[in-house]
């Protein structure tokens, strides 16, 4: 079929072994890549739920308070949603921006190194 993409060319590439992708595994290099990530997403991840949660129980139990007017019909409610969708977006341009530079150099050192380019 016209439209099946082209099989992968392994030309100059050696593929590797379940030992040595466990090796990896191991190698302090991939628990340090390991740790950046996790001591940047797990806190973010923890602090972005709470404050949704803050958001919801606000909206359950602190009606008076969230239906406060801020000015013309904008009011508490709406201003705390808003800022949800803008966090959202924040926390995604600032992990984009840890990626690039602490996570991705390291991941594509490991990579290289595994298909032999290093």
């Amino acid at each position: 079929m016209a439209t099946d993409a082209p099989p992968p060319s392994t030309t100059g590439t050696t593929l590797p072994t379940t030992e040595e992708f466990t090796e990896v595994q191991q190698s302090a290099e991939f628990a340090e890549l390991r740790r950046a990530h996790r001591s940047f997403a797990f806190p973010l991840t923890v602090g972005f739920i709470l404050w949704y949660l803050l958001y919801v129980l606000l909206s359950n139990y602190a009606g008076d308070f969230m239906g406060t007017t801020l000015f013309g019909n904008v009011n508490v409610a709406l201003v705390l949603g808003l800022a949800q969708f803008l966090t959202t977006f924040l926390i995604a341009w600032w992990y984009a921006r840890h990626a690039a530079a602490r996570l991705d150099p390291k991941a594509e050192a490991i990579k290289s190194r595994m298909e032999g380019d290093a």
